[in-house]
């Protein structure tokens, strides 16, 4: 049975539609189909799609002698589909990795007529941005099927067809078609959601809309405001012949009257009175009229001044948002403005009482720790903490984290929320700052203060002034910098480095990394008790998958399938996934994780006790196989894209060159790996290597070291396996 028939029209853009049908193949198993009409393009698409239907018998190609446009030839794709539902996707888009799956399940668990998907947009520089959607998807997700009277925000995404899963009986049992000019989608859609008994959404991003330089934009594709109007009219007679679906009225009449209007703003100022005028007569007489009183919101002034014709005054309020403003605010004489001004006192507030919190007197025995930008009790800082408690009980630990971070703190540990009174106060007073990223720019450290900045990591990867991606202003860099009284290293590597790239007058503690102290000191007993907590069963082999981020890469794309690896690896391995912290959680891990074979273990608090209760990592250019090392555990390093990762985000060490381990660049090579034992002598001689130069100070007292140092002023001894710098 075919699912999903994914209709595609081809007229030029000949540079993405590879790309585009491959998406739905790499998503798509034998339940889905793609239909491509050849639009008569006169450029190599019609080759593309010959090779690509030769190539995998899921692609059905039409050649058309002729060009009829985008709506005949979707026309013609929806009399072919052979599937339940079929899904409009443009040449320029794609489907986002791992964006069907999703998406059929919501077909079979919900049935809907129609299913609203959400999207992510690839700019024309490459760049890929969130549609914000997601919100309102999730509220519409969260009212379960309905028809449109009761999901009436429905309305408002009624444009476009790549973001919509219909169902084909639907759409033939009406005898809807497609429009002959632009905007032809709108004389399908907006029917679908008319009839529709079951509306329901995705919010997750299951598409990518690419903003291609290149797109064709002609008559009838793009076409005009006005081709758009006469689809609105379609769409009305539509509504009015449906007589039980009558009480719509109000709900399409305001969403039409919204969709005309982004138009109208679009249009090219010469055509904009005509427009207005027949979008003001078509409003009137589908009986909208603006409300009387006082216009509570701008989007009410503008549906007033339309109601009443008047177009030279909705074009003053429409030439700047700021003269919008005005002019509901001097009907209303609103009270957003006090609410702004509000706002804005608030923050002048605690401005001021952050400066007078800096005249007070330090407190010396006041410590304030961090870590990963206020996101919890973690890493070095923390283990820096429970050392200073231990040794200097005097000392007074405060944590700061964000809101969302402090209900999963330790009962009992003291902390504030960022941006609150009592979070200026402590920076302003605290003797010690310890963190293992930057405090923002607007922290003072005080004479007399000290500031210790852990780190998190090796820097195998470019860092601080050398890295090049991402804003190139190193001025607020080097003043964080600049802050810096001790820089914690963890070997004569990273010293090097980081003296190099964050530059400033700070003194090096190459002292180890504190974190490290548990995994140097772990045995037996502690390995049992890290996998206890996790409920891993006696007999159960345990594989940890930490990849880093592609700061040069927008969005995330795995470059290993985890669920693959586990099924391939049988039930006696479970493996535990953490995506990196900039990423948070892995959306749709829920029924592997009710299987007990994959973990999302990204909101796990501490990657230590996963380390511990592992009995292989599997990493790629992440300086999680430092840590590791400490362990002299099995490793593999995956890295597929080497070479790209070493071009753009650059590197300081060869990990494919000289690994710790195993290197694979596929998934069977992993499984391999894996399945095989492949760690014999070479790969042991591999790690001893690699913990000689990179773990020279880890003998579990990195820890005691720093709080000797910065505490108690004492110099740190060296153990006698580190390594002359």
């Amino acid at each position: 049975m075919i699912r999903v028939s994914f209709l595609l029209v081809v007229h030029r853009e000949q540079a993405y539609v590879a790309e585009c049908v491959r998406s739905v193949l790499r998503e798509g198993g034998d339940d889905v189909e793609l239909v491509a009409i050849d639009d008569a393009s006169p450029d190599h698409g019609p080759e593309v799609l010959d090779q690509l239907a030769a190539e995998d018998p899921r692609v059905r190609v039409r050649h058309l002698p002729q060009r009829i446009g985008l709506g005949a030839s979707r026309d013609l794709a929806l009399s072919l589909a052979r599937g339940r539902h079929v899904w409009c996707i443009d040449t320029t888009g794609a489907l986002a990795l791992g964006g069907l799956a999703p998406v059929v399940d919501q077909l079979d668990q919900l049935d809907p007529d129609v299913l609203i998907v959400d999207h992510d947009l690839v700019t024309e520089l490459g760049a890929v941005r969130p549609a914000r959607r997601g919100e309102q998807l999730a509220a519409l997700a969260a009212r379960g099927p309905h028809e449109l009277a009761a999901l009436p925000a429905a309305a408002a995404l009624a444009s476009g067809a790549w973001d919509k899963v219909l169902r084909t009986q639907l759409l033939r049992d009406l005898g809807m078609r497609f429009g002959t000019a632009g905007h032809s989608e709108l004389s399908v859609t907006w029917p679908a959601l008319i009839a529709a008994d079951r509306i329901a959404a995705s919010p997750a991003a299951a598409y990518v809309r690419r903003e291609a330089p290149n797109a064709v934009r002609d008559a009838l594709t793009t076409g005009s405001a006005g081709d758009a109007l006469d689809q609105h009219d379609e769409v009305w007679s539509f509504l009015l012949g449906h007589g039980r679906r009558a009480a719509l009225a109000p709900v399409v009449r305001e969403a039409l009257l919204r969709q005309a209007l982004g138009l109208l703003e679009a249009a090219p100022p010469g055509e904009r009175a005509a427009l207005f005028a027949r979008i003001s007569a078509a409003y009137r007489d589908r009986g909208g009229s603006g409300r009387t009183g006082i216009p509570r919101s701008v989007p009410e002034l503008r549906t007033r001044l339309v109601s009443s014709g008047h177009h030279r005054s909705y074009e003053g309020v429409a030439r700047s948002a700021a003269g919008a403003k005005v002019a509901v605010a001097r009907a209303r004489r609103v009270a957003a403005r006090g609410r702004g001004a509000l706002a804005r006192a608030e923050r002048v507030a605690l401005r001021r009482h952050y400066r007078r919190s800096l005249r007070a007197p330090i407190d010396p025995e006041l410590a304030v720790f961090a870590a990963y930008w206020y996101r919890g009790y973690q890493c070095n800082p923390r283990a820096v903490y429970e050392e200073a408690r231990r040794v200097v009980p005097s000392v007074r630990g405060v944590w700061v984290v964000t809101a969302d971070a402090a209900a999963s703190l330790p009962a009992g540990l003291d902390h504030v929320v960022d941006g609150t009174p009592e979070y200026y106060d402590v920076l302003a007073r605290a003797a010690v700052l310890v963190n293992n990223v930057n405090f923002p720019n607007d922290v003072v450290k005080r004479p007399g203060a000290v500031h210790l900045m852990t780190h998190h990591g090796t820097p195998l990867k470019r860092m601080g002034t050398d890295v090049t991606t991402g804003p190139r202003d190193l001025a607020p860099l080097l003043r964080r910098v600049a802050r810096w009284d001790y820089s914690v290293s963890s070997n004569p590597f990273s010293t090097v480095v980081v003296e190099r790239v964050f530059p400033g007058r700070y003194a090096t503690l190459e002292v180890g990394y504190p974190r490290n102290d548990v995994l140097a000191r772990a045995g037996d007993p502690e390995t049992a008790a890290a996998r206890e907590a996790l409920g891993i069963l006696a007999g159960q082999r345990v594989v940890l998958h930490a990849p880093t981020h592609r700061d040069y890469r927008p969005d995330w794309a795995p470059t290993l399938d985890v669920a693959a690896l586990a099924e391939a690896l049988g039930p006696d391995v479970v493996v535990l996934d953490r995506r990196h912290y900039l990423y948070g959680s892995r959306p749709g891990m829920d029924d592997l994780q009710r299987e007990g074979r994959v973990r999302d273990v990204s909101g796990h608090p501490s990657i230590e006790q996963l380390c511990l209760a592992s009995d292989l990592l599997i990493s790629d250019y992440s300086s999680i196989v430092v840590d590791y090392a400490v362990l002299d555990r099995p490793m593999v390093i995956h890295a597929p894209d080497w070479e790209v990762y070493r071009t753009m985000r650059g590197t300081y060490y060869d990990l494919v060159g000289e690994p710790p381990g195993v290197v694979t660049t596929t998934l069977a090579e992993v499984i391999d790996a894996v399945a095989s034992g492949a760690f014999a002598d070479e790969p042991a001689e591999r790690r001893r290597a690699f913990r000689e130069r990179f773990c020279p100070w880890e003998d579990g007292r990195a820890a005691e070291r720093v709080v000797g140092k910065v505490w108690l002023g004492e110099e740190p001894i060296a153990p006698r396996t580190a390594a002359a710098p």
